[in-house]
């Protein structure tokens, strides 16, 4: 058994990293000219509040390109802890689980129409963590399956609406060995 398992978007397509750049550069460059130009009189304070609005204006798209999400899950300890990186930067705090209950998988709508496979940990009693999203239903229910798996609880499948089914994970094993999962 992994003490500790990570589940995590994947990364950002690298197309991304340099327009992220160009944002955070920008801002960088309003936010030292504001600062450089500064003058402690209220006019001087009001232009550098509007310059300071510029540069919270171009951090947000650089955010946007380069925000991932992970879920650190430490088994010994109980614990998981969902966080969100902005390049090397990380932010969140551990919670302690109690008591796993199950896994689930199912689908949630999306406001297209279309449909995203959500992977939750169930725990004491009838409070859930939203693991993890994907479009493809396969790679959600191998997280599920995989997660399920290290902590020794049911996985349900819940994708078909009314019609909730606890998996066989002995029948899943044999699927993924003989890799024909469907």
């Amino acid at each position: 058994m992994k003490p500790n398992i990570i589940i995590s978007e994947s990364a950002r397509p690298i197309w991304q990293i340099p327009i992220a750049a160009l944002f955070f550069t920008i801002a960088t460059v309003i936010l030292i000219l504001g600062l450089y130009n500064l003058t402690f009189t209220e006019k001087g304070l009001i232009v550098f509040l509007y310059e300071l609005k510029s540069s919270i204006l171009f951090i947000a798209p650089g955010i946007g390109f380069t925000l991932t999400k992970s879920i650190h899950i430490d088994i010994t300890n109980s614990r998981f802890r969902p966080t969100f990186n902005v390049g090397p930067l990380k932010f969140g705090s551990w919670q302690t689980i109690k008591n796993y209950e199950y896994v689930s998988v199912f689908h949630q709508p999306t406001i297209n129409g279309d449909y995203v496979f959500e992977v939750n940990l169930w725990y004491d009693q009838n409070k859930h963590f939203e693991l993890y999203e994907e479009n493809d239903y396969k790679e959600a229910f191998l997280i599920g399956y995989e997660l399920s798996e290290q902590l020794h609880i049911d996985l349900l499948d819940a994708t078909v609406p009314n019609n909730f089914q606890w998996v066989n994970k002995d029948e899943w094993k044999s699927k993924i060995a003989s890799e024909t999962i469907e």
